[in-house]
């Protein structure tokens, strides 16, 4: 059975119809085309598929795509503005917090929901935070790092 959504995704409204028992991750990589929502485990370990909904950080292969209707959905591909990074992005890419790329937009989001309600975390907040996410090739130290200095940026922004 078939069931249409309408969703906001990051700031569009969006339409899309997906079966009654697929998963938001399938709905919105496979119907949506948002290949930044990657499926690293399927069942909700590692963090790889995490999205915002509502402003809650929740794993997307554990949510039903029809779940979405009505609701707002902000992935990965949302943090940029145009060709912009987000400052998060930046500061992965500057402290090389990254190599295979699967769990980064799950970090990335975990991330962006810790410094919206913590915009100055201690390590210890930072490593709290991102715990729902595993990463098998860089280790966490670099992915830290980045947090910590795009909270130094963020928070200077803030100032202004």
């Amino acid at each position: 059975m078939s069931v249409l959504v309408n969703s906001t995704i990051n700031g569009d409204n969006v339409s899309f119809s997906c079966d009654a028992d697929e998963t938001l991750m399938d709905a919105l990589r496979n119907r949506v085309g948002l290949k930044g929502v990657k499926e690293g485990c399927g069942t909700g370990d590692c963090g790889a598929c995490s999205i915002r909904l509502d402003g809650a950080l929740v794993c997307s292969c554990l949510v039903l795509g029809a779940e979405a209707e009505g609701r707002t959905v902000e992935t990965v591909e949302g943090m940029s503005n145009g060709a912009e990074l987000h400052v998060l992005q930046t500061k992965f890419l500057e402290h090389a917090a990254l190599q295979c790329g699967i769990c980064t937009p799950g970090f990335l989001i975990a991330a962006q929901t810790l410094l919206e309600k913590n915009p100055s975390p201690t390590e210890t907040e930072i490593r709290y935070a991102l715990a729902g996410n595993l990463c098998r090739c860089t280790g966490y130290d670099k992915i830290v790092r980045a947090v910590q200095d795009a909270a130094v940026v963020m928070k200077k922004g803030r100032k202004k």
